[in-house]
């Protein structure tokens, strides 16, 4: 089981994440339980090599998640080592500097790793579903913020 807020990383790695907002910003919120762990929270993943962080934003969306999206505004960037470091079940703990992206469906197809994904749909914001990846907490509370600007943390 991966788990959170772990010390002493081994890697760092780029990643991504996505508020795929229904309707308006702040309404429902596209979610996902993750297998390795039960939680709630954010599609997202590693950026490939040859790929740029939207076009990394979209494809872990549709691959968790089955839904296509429109990748909008830069929400934040996230890298605080004492928040951003993950321990994973082969003994390897990564430092994900996350760029969480505000997005839009745009259309919807079939999750294409359905072993990183118990289940996916769209979620109240005000009401998150337990247990919510802790890391993501964040994001998502940055995202509803009234301005626009994006976050650094």
């Amino acid at each position: 089981m991966s788990t959170y807020f772990a010390k002493d990383p081994t890697q760092l790695r780029l990643s991504v994440s996505a508020l795929v907002w229904r309707n308006s910003v702040g309404g429902d919120l596209l979610l996902m339980r993750r297998s390795d762990n039960g939680c709630w929270g954010l599609p997202g993943g590693y950026v490939e090599r040859g790929e740029s962080v939207a076009e990394a934003a979209a494809r872990e969306v549709r691959e968790e998640t089955g839904v296509e999206i429109a990748v909008g505004r830069l929400v934040g960037v996230y890298s605080d080592p004492a928040r951003q470091v993950i321990a994973y079940t082969d003994g390897e703990r990564v430092q994900a500097v996350n760029l969480c992206f505000e997005a839009r469906p745009v259309g919807a197809g079939r999750a294409t790793t359905p072993w990183e994904t118990l289940e996916s749909g769209f979620y109240p914001a005000a009401q998150l579903p337990e247990p919510f990846v802790p890391i993501h907490a964040i994001r998502v509370e940055d995202g509803r913020a009234a301005d626009s600007a994006a976050r650094v943390r």
